[in-house]
């Protein structure tokens, strides 16, 4: 049983409701409403503990760049916590979470994954946690490539300068390809696949995803904790919750909700009418204008350009409460190299028996084992199950039953054909420049599903034309 809070303020208060997630009834236990009545001082020093200057400029510029609120959660209680923190890309409402998982050995010590920014007030929750566990910050992991992870790991490791710091394997970075001291990382080892070698190897394993898409290889670690049965991964998986993460700023929310000059280019004659009875430009947020401003907020992070951001409802249906590989990752790293990526997921699947999932982004932990993993990838073997076909070869196990399910799937849902693009400038702004466009009404909600998922074309379709783009620039893999 889990606990959300959030809250408000009320006069010179602020008032603290928090929700059960099992039951959905507000309050600690009892429906208890807290009020804090913290002086401005107080409440200062507050954000004074938030505070923390970073700016970066790729792949893209990400937030916030002064101040990161930082949350703790328990995720298997005395064992497994997560430490969450906003991300967003700078200069817009767009935000989501960033997480951070520490694990407690049984040998000793603290296990950190992705390292979130050392801000004082996540410093000062991680020390709470070494009181109360007793045991000390012994090893830092960074388990990928990715800059909005690496940025922070050596910041990290200088709060805790006792600590072990391992890294996966072949890092680099663009324009400039620079060694990870660069960025104050200085390794007391490198992950290996499958290695049985590591200081936790008997209660963490751990394997190596490493593929070529161009410029650069994509590197991602996953990681087994045998005691509770959970599969560790950064962002190879992801289910995007129906509501907002607690992080998600109230502004951002209500200005994602409102109209917007994009919207009015992008949309015609549709922009002047409401969506689900939200005003144009709401002046509070509603449950409808949050759940507006988050609908929107999760397509950009997905697609970047989706292709009706004025209404997200049919798109964001079709992709919450799921487990599904992003859109990013599936168009430009893994269809990119599917026997490589098939060879990892069948590994994971194979070897280790999870029954939940923490990944750095979005919901933690899912509810999900092997096959639900295995069918979040389903793109990549229906490559395999194409050659196979041809060559006249029986599928293999895994291609044969990724194909049963797909069939399963396509067969109970209705048809929806794709939408054929006015050209590839309509493509890249998400199909939203026809003022002719009609509404076309949000499906009812559907339930979290091991059902393997294939993305709404119209919505991937700029993704897709950005795809072409890079690989005639030689920047990807085909």
């Amino acid at each position: 049983m889990q606990n959300c809070s959030c809250t408000a303020k009320v006069g010179r208060g602020t008032v603290k409701v928090e929700r059960n997630q099992d039951t959905g009834k507000t309050g600690p236990r009892q429906g208890t409403v807290r009020v804090d009545r913290r002086s401005s001082t107080a409440r200062k020093q507050a954000g004074d503990d938030q505070a923390y200057f970073n700016v970066t400029g790729y792949p893209f510029p990400l937030g916030p760049i002064t101040k990161r609120a930082t949350i703790r959660k328990d995720i298997v209680r005395g064992i497994i916590w997560g430490f969450e923190q906003p991300q967003s890309l700078g200069g817009s409402n767009v935000t989501t979470n960033v997480r951070m998982t520490i694990v407690r050995l049984k040998s000793g010590g603290l296990w950190v994954h992705a390292p979130i920014a050392p801000t004082r007030e996540c410093v000062r929750m991680v020390r709470q946690l070494e009181n109360e566990t007793g045991e000390a910050v012994k090893y830092i992991v960074l388990p990928t490539f990715g800059y909005e992870h690496k940025i922070f790991v050596g910041p990290f490791s200088r709060r805790f300068p006792k600590a072990e710091v391992w890294v996966a394997p072949s890092q680099w970075s663009w324009p400039i390809n620079l060694p990870v001291q660069f960025f104050g990382i200085f390794p007391t080892g490198v992950l290996v696949d499958g290695a049985v070698d590591t200081p936790w190897a008997d209660e963490l394993e751990q394997k190596v995803f490493e593929s070529s898409v161009g410029i650069g290889p994509y590197i991602e670690a996953a990681f087994f904790h045998k005691a509770t049965r959970t599969l560790l991964v950064t962002d190879a998986v992801i289910s995007v919750p129906a509501n907002p993460p607690e992080l998600v700023p109230t502004e951002n929310l209500l200005e994602a909700a409102a109209r917007n000059f994009f919207i009015d280019v992008l949309a015609g004659d549709l922009a002047a009418q409401p969506v689900d009875g939200v005003p144009l430009q709401p002046k509070e947020l509603t449950p409808a204008a949050r759940k507006l401003g988050w609908q929107r907020m999760a397509l950009q992070i997905l697609y970047i350009v989706p292709s009706d951001l004025r209404d997200p409802r049919k798109g964001f249906l079709a992709v919450a409460e799921r487990l599904i590989v992003g859109p990013i990752l599936k168009t430009l790293v893994f269809s990119t190299t599917p026997e490589v990526t098939r060879t990892w997921v069948d590994s994971i699947c194979r070897d280790w028996a999870f029954t939940s999932i923490i990944p750095a982004h979005f919901t933690a932990p899912i509810r999900a084992g092997p096959t639900e993993f295995k069918a979040a990838f389903s793109f990549v073997y229906e490559p395999q199950l194409s050659a196979e076909q041809a060559s006249g070869k029986a599928a293999t196990p895994a291609a044969a039953a990724a194909k049963a399910v797909l069939a399963t799937e396509r067969k109970q849902e209705s048809a929806n054909p794709a939408k054929v693009l006015d050209g590839l400038l309509v493509g890249l702004l998400g199909g939203l420049s026809s003022s002719s466009k009609k509404e076309v009404p949000a499906p009812p909600p559907r339930s979290a599903s091991s059902k393997t998922f294939q993305y709404p074309e119209e919505d991937i379709a700029a993704l897709n034309a950005a795809k072409r783009f890079l690989v005639s620039a030689g920047v990807v893999n085909k």
